[in-house]
């Protein structure tokens, strides 16, 4: 998990596979439930505070601490 870096850090555009999702049980239970799981695939399409990122054809908005729960391998294609 060496090439992962935090979400927040994707550039605009560039899409990677999640591959952990760290925090709190109810933080991570809350990000598996809207997509944001090991293996999903997520594109940056905004970013910023908020954010915004695409998740299983989804838009969601998210807050700095939960895009730096989230670590993806850029380039990555689930």
């Amino acid at each position: 998990m060496n090439d992962s870096i935090p979400l927040q850090c994707l550039e605009v555009g560039t899409s990677g596979a999640v591959t952990a999702v760290v925090g709190n049980g109810d933080l991570v239970h809350r990000l598996d439930e809207i997509g944001l799981r090991q293996g999903a695939e997520v594109q940056m399409v905004q970013s910023g505070r908020p954010c915004i990122v695409r998740v299983n054809g989804q838009r969601l908005c998210l807050r700095a601490d939960e895009l730096l729960r989230v670590l993806v391998r850029p380039g990555v294609v689930a």
